[in-house]
């Protein structure tokens, strides 16, 4: 879906008060005015002190941000919009102490912000399926530790990483945090990110045998010093997600690694499309349905 440019000053012209971004969100919900969610009914009215609708009808009363990402939030919406296009804007994403600075809130409600913001990157990538030659890996994110070094030394995550091949560039990029790479976590991972049936290349790790269950497996003995012919896009993908998380959030904990992974993968495959960012952004998390942690903030 195209979207439009906006720049910081049009951004905050649009979306500058709570009554534009109750709008915009009202909008999203009800293109076509408002209807009860209980009977179906048109007509409404607004009680302003509560900011919420209460049906002409059945007097079932509903809030916009009711059933959204924004469910129950304490947080103004202006806030919201602001994190919103903060995130999208920048190329390399933007910490938690930033944006808490950026926005005046705590670093916990900061924190919970991006999480949210970060799952509905991770539901819009998840309804696309790779497809057509496929470059396929595995890697190991975590801080330096002494002892064993590479695949089986502690305090690392295994990561699988798959990146679709357009001639000499890359298409778009899927990325899955695991415990194990196993067949079982191999054929989960084919099953949710890519089209059965495609052409996918990988090493000879014998877990990858799995990729032969449901695609067109092409595999090769890789040495080091060959990787960047067989792989080459994968291992690029690679080396990029970790300056990533090391360049803006300097390491991120292994137990949250997945939400990191979801936002640089999401911002990859819409790295065409830069400037219209903010406004997909938003859209995804104006029609996301509600997301709780422990707390709301």
């Amino acid at each position: 879906m195209k979207m439009s440019e906006v720049s910081l000053l049009e951004w905050q012209k649009r979306y500058g008060t709570e009554q534009a971004c109750a709008k915009a969100l009202a909008k999203v919900r009800w293109p076509d005015g408002f209807r009860c969610p209980r009977c179906n009914e048109a007509k409404a009215y607004y009680i302003k002190p509560r900011k919420i609708y209460q049906c002409a009808q059945c007097r079932h009363q509903v809030s916009v941000t009711a059933d959204t990402l924004f469910h129950s939030t304490n947080l103004p919406l202006v806030k919201w919009f602001w994190a919103i296009y903060l995130t999208a804007s920048d190329k390399g994403g933007i910490s938690a102490l930033r944006l808490s600075k950026q926005i005046g809130v705590s670093w916990p409600t900061a924190r919970n912000v991006l999480k949210k913001i970060r799952t509905a990157m991770a539901h819009r990538d998840s309804l696309y399926r790779l497809e057509q030659i496929i470059e396929f890996d595995d890697t190991f994110v975590g801080g330096k530790q002494t002892g064993k070094r590479g695949r089986g030394a502690a305090g690392k995550k295994p990561v699988l990483v798959a990146v679709e091949t357009r001639g000499k560039k890359a298409g778009f990029m899927a990325m899955q945090a695991v415990e194990t790479v196993s067949k079982e976590t191999v054929r989960n991972f084919l099953r949710y990110r890519l089209k059965p049936g495609q052409v996918v290349r990988t090493d000879a790790l014998p877990a990858l045998n799995a990729v032969n269950e449901s695609q067109r497996h092409q595999k090769k003995v890789t040495p080091p010093e060959e990787a960047s012919t067989w792989l080459p896009l994968v291992h690029i993908m690679i080396g990029n997600m970790k300056n990533f998380l090391n360049g803006t959030f300097h390491g991120v904990s292994l137990e949250y690694l997945q939400e990191y992974l979801d936002e640089f993968c999401y911002r990859f495959n819409r790295r065409f499309w830069e400037s219209e960012l903010p406004l997909r952004l938003l859209n995804a998390c104006l029609t996301h349905a509600p997301v709780k942690f422990a707390e709301n903030y």
